[in-house]
């Protein structure tokens, strides 16, 4: 009789542990339990930690309430404006009702997938490629609202929506480049032009500051000779001064002028002695410094010296005619 109740104990004890084993469930911190009774749903969700259930009557479905990130594969559309591009996204969701992602849809992950798709199309088809381009935010604010609205049903929030890349033709690639490029141009050339115009003001007002002084030439000559000068890289022709061949000619024109012939007084009928002629007034009075520099006609002379020898001679055109001209004057 004890040996029957120690067997029936026994077998009490492993048909329990077998149910205890059977019924036994852990839920992770990041899980939620949704429990099926018959296929009927259970009113109350089973948080995180150890939990039993009902074995062959209950059956428990887990569902991960982290965020989910997925990748939206790449979309291939024609813009507004007539564009072929591609484009791919990405999709951060989350359940918030377990029940409702395992009662309302079949597979909440897949309804995701296929709405963002489908919504990644439309939002490509209604913008225009410098939206897609520049004005990203915008674009996954509207395929945010568009994914969130029959997600909020399916007991799935949407929490961020962020379109990756956007893929172009090689063709329009190289247009935009050389619209760039001509953009950056024009930039050039108007910053260019600008400057021009600057500096011709100033050139302008540099000149007018010159004219009241003519040695202010010459001085900014000399500054452009010493900084030519400074580099020891090349010959510099120094030009001649037009000032002081002004100067040399007006100093030699009164020597070049002859002298006016004397005038000859006749003889007086009443017997006198006749009186000598006068002289001009130019001989009579000595010659001053200032009208004739003896150093402005040494150098007038040694430049035209330098230049003789450096033109090549001139040779005289034979004329027939100068030699019976000459036979017949003598």
């Amino acid at each position: 009789m004890i040996e029957e109740l120690v067997t029936a104990g026994v077998a009490l004890a492993s048909v329990g542990t077998v149910y205890a084993m059977a019924a036994a469930r852990v839920v992770k911190q990041y899980e939620r339990g949704v429990v099926l009774r018959l296929g009927k749903l259970r009113s109350g969700v089973r948080g995180p930690g150890f939990t039993m259930i009902v074995p062959f009557v209950d059956r428990l479905q887990k569902v991960n309430m982290q965020i989910v990130t997925m990748p939206v594969p790449a979309q291939e559309g024609i813009t507004r404006d007539n564009v072929t591009v591609r484009v791919d996204a990405v999709v951060y969701f989350k359940v918030v009702s377990a029940a409702d992602a395992i009662i309302r849809v079949e597979d909440y992950r897949f309804a995701v997938s296929q709405m963002a798709q489908t919504s990644l199309r439309s939002i490509i088809g209604k913008s225009e490629l410098d939206d897609l381009l520049a004005d990203r935010e915008k674009l996954n604010q509207g395929l945010e609202l568009m994914i969130d609205s029959p997600a909020v049903e399916w007991g799935v929030s949407i929490d961020r929506v962020e379109i990756k890349d956007v893929s172009l033709p090689e063709t329009m690639k190289r247009s935009m480049a050389r619209q760039a490029e001509a953009d950056r141009e024009r930039r050039a050339r108007v910053i260019n032009a600008d400057a021009e115009l600057q500096a011709s003001k100033k050139l302008a007002e540099a000149a007018g500051v010159m004219s009241e002084q003519p040695a202010a030439l010459q001085l900014r000559l000399l500054q452009t000779v010493v900084a030519v000068a400074a580099e020891k890289n090349s010959t510099l022709v120094l030009p001649f001064p037009v000032e002081l061949l002004r100067f040399l000619e007006r100093a030699q024109q009164p020597a070049q002028q002859a002298p006016p012939a004397p005038q000859v007084q006749q003889q007086p009928s009443d017997g006198t002695a006749p009186t000598q002629p006068s002289l001009p007034e130019a001989q009579q009075r000595p010659i001053q410094p200032q009208e004739l520099s003896t150093q402005a006609q040494q150098l007038l002379a040694q430049w035209q010296q330098s230049m003789q020898e450096q033109l090549p001679p001139v040779e005289t055109p034979l004329d027939p005619d100068s030699g019976g001209s000459k036979s017949g004057q003598d």
